[in-house]
């Protein structure tokens, strides 16, 4: 096998601060958030089977080890300590971390210490836009705090917006900005419920954040699963020529779609994990390699850091080997385009140079 890269970590969340028992780690293994059904484990998956094999000889077990001898183990060494082992072995050099969760998880600060990395904030405009309702009396005041707020992210040491709700709604991605006149009413409407805990689902609104921040230059990062994908397409080509990068961050079985996406626009990339080597082929099939980034997607459990890595070099090699194997292409240029997916094209993208 070639040798592994450096990584950048393209999209990431923080990790819990606090001690976990089965139940809550199992949780946070599953799809759901929830418990796994009676009788059952969540460790009995595809997903806890590569938490037991690459994640107990970071803390000193042989793996496939049992559920609960690995769990015995990481409260033996205490949570900071676990995730440090956990989050230094992974081999990333740079996470790319989105802070829009309500979890209570780690900030990019504390994950690059644990991790011995770097770290640069993705901010998700949705709870920006959240943030400031809740210091802004009127509409006038609601929309000229959050063209602010959107002006001072771009100008800090953000790399990305990123959005799930717009993409997820549909109508948020109508392939132009709303007037003046949409904006206001629906600021007005949604500042009346926000009062009431309200979140943000006004598709005018929406539409209004997402075109505030392609005006910004930062890259935007578009969650690309479910739903009809001709708005995002529709979204791509309006986009064109502005000079704001679209990151698509799919997910089975949305990822050849967004990497088709990827080979039309020149300002559209996708984000190739976690995905399988057969899912991977597939996206190097449509996409430039210069076009497709790692991301592993994490949150909550450091584990869930080190399988996403994991994954991903074991789909990478089982193509790249492969092509160098039947003479698809040298293997020289196999670890050169390693190399691009693992970290060079996020440095690119997000200007981490």
């Amino acid at each position: 096998m070639m040798e592994t890269p450096s990584l950048v970590d393209q999209y990431c969340h923080g990790v819990l601060r606090t001690e976990l028992g089965l139940g809550t780690f199992e949780a946070h293994l599953g799809r759901t958030g929830g418990p796994p059904a009676p009788g059952t484990t969540f460790f009995d998956t595809r997903t806890g089977f590569a938490v037991r094999r690459w994640c107990p000889p970071l803390l000193g077990l042989e793996p496939h080890c049992p559920p609960a001898r690995y769990l015995a183990r990481r409260r033996e060494l205490g949570v900071m300590e676990a995730g440090r082992r956990l989050l230094t072995g992974s081999g990333v050099s740079t996470y790319l971390v989105d802070t829009g969760l309500p979890d209570d998880l780690t900030g990019p600060a504390e994950l690059a210490a644990a991790g011995a990395a770097s770290a640069r904030e993705i901010v998700r405009v949705e709870l920006l836009a959240q943030h400031v309702a809740d210091t802004s009396g009127t509409v006038d005041a609601l929309l000229a705090n959050l063209a602010e707020a959107v002006h001072d992210t771009a100008a800090s040491d953000t790399v990305a917006f990123s959005s799930v709700t717009g993409v997820r709604t549909g109508l948020a991605l109508t392939p132009d900005p709303p007037g003046p006149g949409e904006v206001r009413g629906a600021a007005g409407r949604w500042l009346a419920r926000r009062q009431a805990g309200g979140a943000l689902d006004d598709p005018v609104l929406l539409r209004h954040l997402l075109w505030s921040a392609v005006a910004s230059g930062l890259p935007l990062q578009l969650h690309a699963r479910g739903g009809d994908p001709a708005p995002l397409a529709d979204f791509a080509a309006a986009t064109a020529g502005l000079g704001t990068d679209l990151v698509l961050l799919g997910t089975h079985p949305h990822h050849r779609a967004a990497a088709e996406l990827a080979g039309v626009h020149s300002h559209v990339y996708a984000d190739v994990g976690p995905s399988t080597a057969a899912e991977l082929a597939r996206m190097l099939d449509v996409a430039p390699f210069g076009k497709l980034l790692f991301s592993s997607g994490a949150r909550a459990l450091p584990e869930l850091h080190v399988i996403g890595v994991r994954g991903f070099h074991e789909a990478l090699w089982r193509v790249l080997d492969g092509w160098s194997v039947d003479g698809v292409c040298s293997r020289g240029d196999a670890e050169r385009v390693a190399r691009m997916l693992a970290a060079e094209n996020a440095r690119r993208v997000y200007g981490l140079e």
